[in-house]
């Protein structure tokens, strides 16, 4: 079965949907079969993998009540080893029709359930909030990847988050885990980066992946010409760091097999 990992930050700007669009992309360069899947109403993955939300017949917003549409709902694929289940801004909607459902922490997996032995990997790209689109994929999600931004506010965010996780993991989702904090934004010239990431390292120890994403302009550009940065240019910074956190990512399942074997 897939590993369902969240990638989520309530803070907006932390570079959540560029984790999740080039890590997916990275671990389909490893030809692992991946599924991305766009919970953000502002469907800010879907365009960056260059897909018309204007076009689109089918959602996530239209499976989330009708999971069994689910299949069709995918783009298969996007590029080689990489589908994605994209989102339109209807998927707003969503926060208020679920607020009056019984059990509404799990329609997303309940739809993620329909295709989750066909991939290796699902990615969820959340919303910049904690409210219920985010709150069911913590719920639908085994493991959690935080992006967190080489700044001070950013550092108060992430308690928050983590108080979060704790309660969906011992209230909702007891498999619920968190896979790592992902330093994104890094710049090792600056002094502020530097504190942000001695700090983190200081309170999160082995938490934290040791790959940082640095501030790099092709990073910035690929989205606009709807592309992961491995398909917009491997050879730079932004690709490498992708590439070395996803290798970081299938590690760091393995090594928890293994101690859980141990025990």
């Amino acid at each position: 079965m897939a590993r369902i990992i969240a990638i989520a930050n309530q803070k907006g700007g932390v570079g959540k949907t560029t984790t999740a669009i080039n890590l997916a992309a990275s671990l389909a360069i490893m030809e692992k079969k991946v599924l991305l899947v766009d919970c953000d109403p502002q469907g800010n993955a879907t365009s960056g993998l260059g897909v018309d939300q204007a076009a689109l017949d089918r959602s996530l917003y239209t499976v989330f009540f009708a999971p069994e549409m689910t299949p069709k709902a995918i783009i298969n694929p996007v590029s080689p080893y990489l589908s994605l289940l994209p989102a339109t801004t209807d998927l707003v909607a969503v926060e208020l029709e679920l607020v009056e459902k019984m059990a509404r922490e799990y329609y997303l997996q309940d739809v993620l359930n329909t295709v989750q032995a066909r991939f290796d990997y699902i990615i969820l790209d959340c919303p910049p909030s904690l409210g219920l689109i985010t709150l069911n994929a913590l719920c639908a999600a085994t493991e959690v990847l935080i992006p967190l931004q080489c700044e001070f506010f950013a550092l108060e965010g992430l308690v928050k988050l983590r108080q979060t996780v704790e309660q969906v993991k011992k209230r909702l989702n007891p498999a619920l885990e968190i896979l790592g904090i992902a330093l994104t934004m890094y710049d090792g010239r600056n002094r502020l980066s530097r504190q942000v990431k001695a700090e983190v390292e200081r309170c999160f120890g082995t938490t934290v992946f040791s790959t940082m994403i640095p501030r790099n302009i092709r990073l910035s550009e690929a989205p606009s010409h709807g592309k992961s940065i491995l398909h917009y240019d491997v050879k730079s910074k932004g690709a490498e760091s992708y590439l070395a956190l996803a290798k970081e990512v299938v590690r760091r399942k393995i090594r928890k097999k293994e101690s859980t074997a141990y025990k």
